[in-house]
């Protein structure tokens, strides 16, 4: 209600600001102050009333850094609305919004990024030496347009004050050039006042690390309760936080993207802990104004989940093979066999390995071969990714390699499913190799797999799988139909469609996944920092090494 209520008074006081005041009004006004004074009123009112829009979402995360700007930007908005053209009615509502502010203050607990707000002075100081030049350099190039022949610094002075709205001392021969500089000494000055106070205000995004003493500590869990989710080795991703159960026996691994704190996976650890490591991470989210979400989420872990607060939506279904039931025989199974069969005959020659027992100079040329085959700028991968290969603490981890000719075509990396299950982390194969080349990788490393002991493999997550398979059923519906045909045509950029065709080969057993959020209106928020954290958006090289000094 105070976040609502703030935006509704930046609205107001911005439209205030740009309708003409009363005439009677102003008249009565300027007997008491200049008319100097009520434009620099109106310009302020402008300005604070477009801060206070941008305000009230920090105040809807209860963030105690947006509450104290909001207290002293109402102050300031309440005489400006007096000054500006005698708004009585404006002014009284700015007091009973600044009364909300101080009664609710108690509300508005969150902790914000403690480097933010050096970042935003820096910032502000550099984006005003900027614009100070700027303003000077557009007094140069209409020097012929200034009456008289001002000082330098009184052009000094007419700039510094137009970044604040405040009409300077010089005077222009042609309107035209005055509303020129005026408006864009003015512009600039409401960018500085915007871009400093976005990284003010902006959530905290701290830089996620797994501490060496938290991966002995994951490792040694998942040792114990690892074959319960497919992705709980991916939680020993470098780039990810973890947050532990008051007890120590279950930890959550997140990351915190665009004021988000992304999840992946169900918990770690026993699931009658999972409930203290759950509150734990809610109870983070909320001293920092995080949205808490979650993606890639099982069945149990969802139901979890759901009793904090986070409702949940399917996001697709994980494509698991129970070695024991594979085969290739049988019409079902023929697209697959007669790939095998024409793959082998072109002489690939496949091995099937556990990451330690791989030289040191052959893994050096698997990662580059992997890293030459990537199809994008950027290594994709958050939730299902471990996006590290070769490391001497992943030496349970498997490879699968095929060559021609002693030529490496392609390989496949999966991570370990407890001790005696894998899942897929890389697919990667030279775009001149055969076609059916993964399919060979999958149906060996299958046959191999009581070898290692190996009862299960979890190959490749289908997104929106159901939606996709029922919408090409008969009696589908127009609704379900057509949201099949959008991913199908998004299927032209993303893997969307091929992924399922490619799982279905396998007759696999799904597994659903979803997407956790705490309420609707964050979904589109969610989605955006889900999309980043997999790689799917880059922000700018600019952004991110301003961030990282941030």
């Amino acid at each position: 209600m105070v976040a609502t209520l703030t935006w509704l008074l930046g609205a107001l006081t911005t439209a205030s600001a740009l309708l003409p005041a009363q005439r009677e009004r102003v008249h009565a006004l300027v007997q008491i102050i200049p008319t100097p004074a009520t434009a620099t009123a109106t310009a302020v009112a402008a300005v604070l009333g477009i801060l206070l829009l941008y305000l009230a979402g920090g105040l809807r995360r209860r963030k105690r850094r947006a509450w104290r700007a909001a207290v002293a930007v109402t102050v300031i908005v309440s005489a400006s609305h007096v000054l500006k053209g005698l708004d009585i009615e404006e002014a009284v509502f700015s007091l009973a919004i600044l009364a909300l502010l101080v009664a609710a203050r108690d509300e508005f607990h969150a902790k914000g990024d403690p480097t933010t707000r050096w970042l935003g002075l820096r910032v502000s100081v550099q984006l005003g030496v900027l614009g100070t030049a700027l303003g000077m350099a557009l007094l140069v190039a209409n020097h012929s347009r200034i009456v008289g022949r001002p000082s330098l610094l009184t052009q000094l002075q007419h700039v510094l004050l137009g970044l604040i709205g405040v009409p300077g001392p010089l005077d222009f021969s042609s309107d035209r050039v005055a509303d020129i500089v005026t408006a864009t000494l003015l512009g600039y000055g409401l960018l500085i006042a915007f871009v400093t106070a976005y990284l003010v205000l902006r959530p905290s995004e701290p830089v996620a690390l797994l501490t060496p003493e938290d991966e002995a500590e994951l490792r040694a869990l998942l040792g114990r309760q690892g074959r319960r989710d497919s992705l709980g080795y991916f939680a020993l991703r470098r780039d990810k936080s973890l947050v532990w159960s008051p007890t120590g026996k279950a930890a959550v691994s997140y990351r915190v993207v665009h004021g988000v704190a992304l999840a992946s996976g169900d918990p770690i650890g026993d699931p009658e802990a999972w409930p203290g490591a759950i509150a734990a991470f809610r109870a983070l989210a909320q001293d920092h104004a995080w949205v808490p979400a979650v993606i890639g989420c099982g069945e149990q872990g969802a139901t979890v989940y759901g009793r904090h607060g986070l409702d949940a939506l399917e996001l697709g279904d994980e494509a698991i093979v129970t070695v024991a039931e594979f085969s290739l025989e049988g019409r079902p199974m023929r697209g697959v066999r007669q790939a095998v069969a024409r793959v082998e005959r072109a002489g690939y020659a496949v091995a099937v390995r556990r990451t330690r027992d791989i030289p040191a100079e052959e893994m050096n040329g698997l990662l580059t071969a992997s890293a030459a085959w990537r199809g994008a700028a950027v290594e994709r991968g958050f939730s299902m990714a471990l996006s590290r290969l070769g490391d001497a603490a992943d030496g349970d981890c498997v490879v699968v390699t095929a060559h021609r000719q002693g030529t490496l075509r392609g390989l496949l990396h999966f991570v370990p499913w407890g001790t005696d299950g894998l899942s897929l982390d890389l697919m990667r194969r030279d775009r001149t190799a055969d076609n059916g080349l993964n399919e060979l990788l999958i149906v060996r490393l299958i046959q191999e797999a009581p070898a290692l002991g190996v009862i299960r493999i979890s190959l490749n997550f289908a997104v929106f799988r159901s939606a996709l398979e029922r919408g090409e059923r008969i009696g589908a519906g127009p609704v379900l139909r057509l949201w099949r045909s959008v991913l199908v045509l998004a299927s032209r950029w993303w893997q969307i469609e091929t992924l399922y065709r490619f799982n279905l080969k396998f007759r696999p057993l799904w597994e659903p996944r979803f997407i956790l959020f705490p309420s609707t209106r964050d979904l589109p928020r969610i989605v955006m920092a889900a999309l980043e954290a997999e790689a799917f958006l880059v922000r700018p090289r600019p952004v991110k090494r301003l961030l990282r000094r941030a």
